[in-house]
């Protein structure tokens, strides 16, 4: 096991009726900017819970964050934010709000262009503090300090960490998921089975209780997840998706491992340039992805067939090509779409694909840092 330092300092508030206590997190003078997506928050009553929780403070509604959150928006958000001299930011939505409301943290109290914070990784140092209330479980960005933002007019999509940008609270109520449209579910297991596989599949460090951690969690996502879709009011199961995609990108099961990534770099590209979900990225990314690098996972790859998809019988070749299949089945058992022809896109695309990924630097990823531009046009050619 690689040495490693572990810390989360997010608090947890799970179950139902637990919107309430924002009475308790918020402090009481605080002026609040609640900020959200595309208004599903104003129809389902989450954001009267959260107002009614909120009491007397004073409290602004920014809405409108995208499913891929461009900065753009996002820096409309601040300029309310200082407009109405707000103190705290409340991100009520999934992900994508969260991820937003962390950069909008960041560029209030940044000093100079605020998109240099991902375009040329200028460390964030102090951030405006906020909570979340979870309404989509995917990302894990309400237990983790990453943001992913989009540039729409120059066509990027990228990533920064800060131990400033940790939520201070994140409210878990697995019925505000109750009713999510079934592409948001589906999307939303995809992209925790993902975070999981890019910390998880790589190569043997010795660190069996990580191991242990992430396969469990891939098998709940394996059964839950179509439970998910066929019975949208079952309490227990979207409580366990909820606290999967929590658990599966906040530090835990890739502390003292190694770890990949280049599923979610090429895939940002993807999103980037022809605005694919996220997930639908993932999908289509990842079967390649293994399939393309089978030899430098063999090792995982085996304890992946054996300890998730129960494949024990046949050749390591034979093993590791089934699970590299019933992965892709997984995602389109989940009605995630896994070739890029599905989305319609072809090899026409794939010369900007990989322009963009050397653009952004992206030349040397993976675990191994092996993961070239060569390797990229073959994992985009094997996702056609």
């Amino acid at each position: 096991m690689q040495n490693f330092t572990f810390r989360n300092p997010t608090k947890i508030i799970f179950g139902e009726g637990q919107i309430a206590a924002l009475d308790a997190e918020v402090p009481r003078n605080a002026r609040v900017l609640i900020t959200s997506g595309g208004g599903s928050i104003t129809r389902n009553g989450v954001l009267a819970q959260v107002q009614a929780a909120l009491g007397e403070r004073v409290s602004f509604v920014f809405s409108g964050i995208e499913p891929n959150p461009t900065y753009e928006t996002l820096m409309q958000a601040c300029a309310l934010a200082r407009e109405k001299n707000v103190d705290f930011l409340l991100a009520v939505g999934g992900g994508s709000v969260v991820d937003g409301t962390k950069f909008i943290a960041a560029a209030l109290k940044f000093n100079g262009e605020p998109w240099d914070i991902l375009a040329k990784q200028i460390p964030v140092v102090d951030a405006v503090p906020f909570g979340s209330v979870l309404t989509l479980p995917a990302t894990g960005s309400e237990m983790n300090s990453g943001s992913v933002v989009s540039h729409r007019a120059k066509g990027d999509k990228l990533f920064f960490a800060s131990d400033a940008t940790y939520p201070r609270f994140s409210v878990l109520d697995p019925t505000t998921t109750y009713s999510l449209p079934p592409k948001q579910v589906a999307n939303g297991v995809v992209d925790a089975f993902v975070h999981v596989v890019e910390q998880y599949l790589t190569y043997p460090a010795g660190a069996l209780v990580q191991d242990r951690f992430a396969e469990g969690l891939l098998l709940t996502l394996t059964e839950v997840g179509p439970k998910a879709l066929a019975e949208p009011h079952n309490y227990e199961v979207r409580s366990n998706l909820m606290w999967t995609a929590t658990l599966a990108l906040n530090g835990l099961i890739g502390a003292g491992v190694p770890q990949d990534w280049a599923t979610h770099m090429l895939g940002h590209e993807l999103t980037a340039l022809h605005g694919l979900d996220h997930a639908q990225t993932l999908a289509v990314v990842l079967p390649a992805m293994l399939g393309a690098r089978r030899d430098q996972k063999r090792a995982k790859l085996l304890q992946y067939a054996e300890r998730v998809w129960n494949i024990t019988t046949g050749s390591e070749d034979e093993r590791i090509t089934a699970a590299i299949d019933a992965t892709r089945a997984f995602f389109e058992r989940m009605t995630v779409a896994t070739r890029l022809r599905d989305y319609q896109i072809g090899r026409e695309s794939i010369d900007t694909l990989i322009a963009k990924l050397q653009e952004h630097g992206m030349t040397a990823l993976g675990e191994h840092g092996d993961v070239t531009l060569d390797v990229s046009r073959r994992v985009y050619e094997l996702a056609v």
